[in-house]
């Protein structure tokens, strides 16, 4: 860090911001309401809202779903969808122009050129029929005139500079030939083509592991600082404040409750909401090995699942590795946490256990017997071995209410509709949800409430074995303990053996007795929790243990060596 960059940090976290009060700000926000459509559960989406970031500095927003902080980003870029939702009070002054004012062909040309947004999830906001240079092309002709040759040149560095490889190839790929983390580079680099003096980044590491997030933050960082340019930053996550804040405010229900440098909001949070959101961040702090049985409920042996696509008369075909030469055993009433990035193979694990996928070669031994591959192994376990899915709106029928969803399980196994629906309502009750639930459609619930009933509708079918596959990854940090509490109580309720798959190893640590990290459709290492946490064998484990965010790392490495 540059001795400018760190003294208005410093500057910052003790509160004395003459050096920073110089300059205009690039962005300032001043008495915002933001009004929702009638029959919405509040009058304004955002109340009062009042917010300012200089020039390069970061202003991080956090708050759970709904809480305003997306409404502000996408007031400042003219998104919002007008009528229904717009600004009924207030001042938006960019480089002190009021945006709310501005023509919607004045606002058109600052956004792209002067002010950029990066989206949550890049597949929405990426065409997926179109190039990487054809979409990056589109931002140039926006706004320049550049020969053919120039603008190549632009997209070409733009990519590298955002750590992308070979970035020549790369101008002709498709979106979905890239992962998650390549993805969101490339729209980084898109936001950034122009130089903006304002960058609005929407919950863009959400989704990411936690390497792969290092790396997005990181980087983000670093072009922040190279260029000079404010970042307002969006998210429900404090280790992600950690990492990037130099101011924080806080929301809940459309207000700001808090606000302040990073530092002092990290570490004395005074409002109670802003102390509940830094209670939720998983601890990390690793569990004991619960005793087994000596009979595991699930024993895997030299497991192989290889996907292969493509290929023709004069083309060869396309192989994936998902799983190689998988061997463990679960004992009962235990928990397995399969960690790894993105690609590992841990999900199609988890989908050939439930019978979802088949495999290719390798035994699956549950209950002491041996189960076929795919659809014959649903019917050999009769409902006891159930999965947990990363996004229950997908794995449930929008069409049907919530009971009947739940109770159709035990139907299909000879259960009568009275007693199914008897224990779909004590299982309502154990998730924490009312009677009333059963009534409703999947779309009426939040994303916890989905995955409270994603666990019910597991549960309904008295499982010894449950797979839960990334189950809390989407979740606002929160939302993430209440659910992660829930599979402790129903765990140690039922005496259930559970497969806990995830890419964060903090929620791992805390859920799981024993852990596999795995690569490239591979285990890499194996055991103990405490022991695959405390003296880490692998490389790939400890780089995934060093990426864990830090709330304190960040600013102890900035203390000031001298008072």
């Amino acid at each position: 860090m540059n001795a400018h960059a760190y003294q208005t940090r410093h500057a910052l976290d003790t509160g004395e911001q003459k050096q920073t009060s110089r300059q205009a700000p690039v962005i300032a926000i001043r008495g915002l309401d933001i009004r929702l459509p009638l029959g919405s559960d509040r009058t304004l989406a955002v109340n009062n809202a009042n917010l300012q970031i200089a020039p390069g500095q970061t202003l991080c927003v956090v708050g759970e779903s709904g809480s305003g902080k997306s409404m502000i980003a996408n007031a400042i870029m003219g998104l919002l969808p007008r009528p229904k939702v717009e600004p009924v009070a207030g001042e938006i002054l960019f480089e002190g122009h009021d945006l709310l004012k501005l023509p919607e062909e004045a606002l058109r040309e600052l956004r792209g050129s002067r002010m950029a947004m990066i989206f949550q999830e890049p597949m929405t906001a990426l065409n997926p029929v179109m190039r990487i240079g054809e979409q990056m092309s589109e931002a140039l002709d926006a706004h320049l005139q550049l020969d053919a040759d120039e603008k190549r040149s632009r997209i070409i560095t733009a990519l590298a500079d955002v750590g992308l490889p070979e970035p020549e190839r790369l101008v002709n790929a498709y979106p979905f030939r890239l992962s998650g983390g390549q993805r969101q580079r490339v729209m980084i680099a898109i936001a950034m083509l122009l130089e903006p003096s304002l960058l609005i980044a929407d919950e863009p590491t959400t989704a990411l592991d936690v390497t792969t997030q290092a790396q997005i933050l990181k980087l983000m960082r670093a072009l922040q600082e190279r260029r000079g340019m404010a970042m307002l930053f969006i998210t429900h996550d404090f280790s992600v404040v950690a990492e990037i804040a130099d101011h924080v405010i806080v929301m809940q229900m459309g207000e700001i409750v808090e606000a302040g440098p990073a530092a002092a909001v990290l570490r004395q949070p005074k409002h109670p909401y802003t102390q509940k959101l830094l209670a939720a961040i998983p601890h990390g702090r690793v569990r004991d090995t619960q005793p087994s049985p000596a009979a595991p409920i699930l024993q895997i042996k030299n497991l192989n699942k290889t996907y292969r696509s493509g290929g023709g008369l004069f083309k060869p075909g396309r192989e994936v590795i998902a799983a190689e030469g998988i061997s463990f055993d679960l004992g009962r009433g235990q928990t397995l946490g399969v960690v790894g990035e993105s690609g590992s193979g841990k999900s199609s694990l988890g989908r050939c256990i439930v019978g979802l996928a088949p495999f290719d070669s390798g035994d699956i031994i549950f209950d002491g017997q041996h189960l076929s591959a795919g659809e014959s192994l649903r019917h050999q376990a009769r409902g006891r071995i159930q999965m947990v899915f990363q996004d229950p709106y997908a794995s449930l029928n929008p069409r049907h209410r919530i009971g009947p969803a739940i109770a159709s399980g035990p139907v299909a196994q000879g259960v009568s509709k009275a007693e199914a629906m008897k224990r779909t309502m004590e299982l309502l009750a154990l998730v924490g949800l009312g009677p009333e639930a059963a009534d409703r459609y999947p779309h009426e619930f939040s994303g916890g409430q989905r995955q409270r009933i994603g666990i019910a509708r597991a549960l309904a079918m008295e499982p010894s074995l449950l797979v839960a596959d990334e189950p809390v990854s989407a979740l606002d940090v929160s939302v993430q303990a209440q659910v992660l509490k829930l599979f402790t109580e129903v765990r140690q309720r039922f005496n259930l053996s559970m497969v806990f798959i995830t890419h964060d190893l903090r929620v791992a640590s805390q859920m799981c007795d024993h852990m596999a990290v795995m690569q490239r459709g591979r285990i890499v290492e194996y055991g103990p929790t405490a022991e695959v946490f405390g003296s880490p064998k692998h490389a790939y484990t400890r780089s995934l243990i060093d990426a864990i965010p830090s709330l304190e790392q960040r600013f102890d490495s900035e203390a000031p060596a001298v008072s």
